[in-house]
């Protein structure tokens, strides 16, 4: 059976705009330092660039494994924390790697929870449709 999709476009529609926002700061930080591509040797550039790209990477698939929890009848406490868990892991990663580019505790922390929700998410997954 195929459940409506009523809580997950809230957190699609959040990183949507997480992303958004990240990738205008990589072009604002480009026209600072007239780099077309690449980060031109500019430290606080590639930071930025590397924000943008982990939470390209990581983003879509997560948010998959949401909407499939969701279409697979997980209940709505269950999007919802899975939602707000995955975008607050990556305010924690931006806050830590927009900070340092080397290991930081929110930076740890925010992948550690994107991990997280995307093995909570799976492995609920695989049980729904597995076990019947």
């Amino acid at each position: 059976m195929i459940y409506p999709l009523i809580v997950s476009p809230l957190y699609i529609a959040l990183c949507g705009l997480l992303i958004l926002a990240l990738a205008m700061m990589v072009v604002r930080a480009r026209l600072k330092y007239r780099v077309g591509v690449g980060s031109g040797g500019h430290a606080d550039l590639e930071r930025i660039i590397r924000v943008h790209g982990n939470a390209v990477e990581y983003v879509p698939m997560t948010l998959l494994l949401i909407v499939a929890l969701e279409a697979t009848g997980g209940a709505a406490w269950l999007i919802h924390a899975t939602g707000s868990a995955l975008f607050v892991a990556r305010l924690f990663h931006l806050w830590g790697l927009g900070h340092s580019a080397g290991p930081t505790k929110p930076r740890q922390i925010g992948i550690l929870i994107n991990w997280l929700v995307i093995l909570v998410a799976s492995v609920l997954i695989l049980w729904k449709l597995l076990l019947p």
